[in-house]
């Protein structure tokens, strides 16, 4: 019987006759047996397993070399080394795929940008295993919370015909001949003659779309890819990226930035409890505060202060910042950290923007300046949550979507929502990758998605 390796070091007792799959770690030879650490990417730890010469198979052991995939079957065994429980006393070896001496990921230290570089194999590494195996638990914690409360899991279109954030920044979806595409009379491109007969385009967002289902549903909330084009070529900028976007009727500003507070709060707890030899290895390895500060996070309130507030203190701060603080535009994550790192040591929420820095669909407050929107900053990485109640009045709706020069008529769909029972509704955006930068304390977006997409790198 095959069993993981999490499992065969999690037993409670000795184990006879038991399968174990994986990739060579290292390999120790002596007179008369060879010691093997494999890995089969279950959990962070290797399995030992002491392979005697006599054993069938023993002779393929010269060519088990680092990263060489095995299957051995043995009995598990109590270990008399330092530092592990049990070890595997092999009854059978054999070499199922051979890794030559060229293999990439010796036993040696390796640089995130040489991981980078080979993205196809950095998964066997340490760093990135946990990472991954870190994201996928914390997958199915988004789910957890959500349906724990009652909300409708939907699926929002990946290909769309609007711009959620208004910025432009699009991935286009054509089948049209780029070489040779139809033209109108004035010698436009004619989309009428593309796939979908108009434009189309990858999603920024699934918002809107769950708007008009939360208009229905009640609660609902997407996770899924976005995209966007925008050549950033910072370390928390990507192209494709996940999204969790929950969005809430009858619900107002404090109630989604408390929503917001209590995912974070949910996930950063699911991974102390049920990735804690991960988030050990990234605490000894990547960055030495990261348990003090998870758990800080866990266990306090988040800040909680407007827009206004903030540039008030970025004002009155004797630190000097790259770029100018200025009310009316967005903080910059130099800013978003000094609030979070420097002044109040503790993950914030700020609120209430100035409108003119927001898109169309955000609730307008009644000082006819800002908007009901928030933003919910960590140390460490700055904003991981954006968020608003949305504007349920049709007649500031559309005033908004005329000043920010968008067709109604593309839009027809979405102001329906207004017209038909309108409602008080709220939601937010929750980048994943960021949470993982903030969880893991990796530095760059490129290291917590396995395949990066971003600027010239495809």
């Amino acid at each position: 019987m095959r069993i993981k390796v999490k499992q065969a070091l999690a037993s409670a007792e000795p184990l006879l006759d038991i399968t174990i799959a994986g990739w060579v770690r290292t390999r120790r030879d002596a007179k008369e047996f060879s010691f093997v650490e494999v890995n089969d990417g279950s959990c962070l730890k290797n399995l030992q397993i002491v392979v005697d010469l006599a054993v069938p198979g023993s002779e393929q052991l010269k060519d088990a070399l680092t990263g060489s995939s095995v299957r051995v079957e043995g009995s598990l065994v109590a270990s008399p080394a330092k530092g592990q429980k049990w070890e595997l006393k092999a009854k059978a070896f054999q070499l199922v795929g051979r890794a030559d001496e060229s293999f990439p990921l010796q036993k040696k230290g390796h640089t995130v940008e040489f991981l980078r570089s080979i993205p196809h194999l950095r998964a066997r590494t340490n760093r990135t295993g946990s990472l991954l195996r870190i994201r996928s638990r914390l997958a199915w914690a988004v789910h957890e919370f959500f349906q724990a409360k009652g909300f409708v899991n939907v699926h929002t279109p990946i290909i769309t015909a609007s711009d959620c954030e208004g910025a432009g920044e699009l991935f286009r979806v054509t089948t049209l001949d780029p070489k040779d595409p139809p033209k109108d009379n004035q010698g436009k491109v004619d989309w009428a003659g593309d796939f979908f007969g108009r434009q189309s385009y990858l999603t920024v967002s699934g918002q809107l779309e769950g708007e008009t289902l939360a208009c229905g549903l009640g609660d609902i909330y997407t996770f899924g890819p976005t995209f966007r084009a925008e050549n950033s070529h910072t370390s928390r900028h990507a192209s494709e990226f996940w999204m969790i976007e929950p969005e809430m009727a009858f619900c107002d500003l404090t109630g989604d930035m408390q929503c917001a507070e209590e995912l974070v709060k949910y996930l950063v707890k699911t991974a102390l409890e049920q990735c804690p030899d991960e988030l050990e290895f990234f605490n000894a390895y990547v960055d030495k505060g990261l348990l003090e500060r998870l758990r800080f996070v866990a266990e306090r309130p988040f800040a909680r202060i407007t827009y206004t507030e903030a540039i008030d203190i970025l004002s009155k701060t004797s630190q000097v910042f790259e770029f100018p603080v200025t009310w009316g535009e967005n903080l910059q994550s130099e800013h978003e950290r000094f609030l979070t790192e420097v002044h109040f040591k503790c993950p914030v929420t700020v609120h209430d923007y100035p409108k003119g820095a927001k898109p169309f669909y955000m609730r307008q407050n009644d000082d006819g300046k800002t908007v009901a929107a928030m933003d919910v900053l960590v140390p460490g990485v700055g904003e991981i949550i954006g968020g608003s109640q949305r504007e349920e009045r049709l007649d500031r709706l559309v005033a908004a979507m005329q000043s920010h020069g968008l067709d109604l008529q593309n839009y027809a769909w979405y102001v329906d929502t207004r017209r038909f029972g309108t409602v008080p509704h709220a939601g937010f955006g929750l980048g994943f990758e960021r949470l993982l930068m903030f969880i893991s304390g990796e530095g760059n977006i490129r290291d917590v998605i396995p395949y990066p997409r971003t600027p010239g790198h495809a």
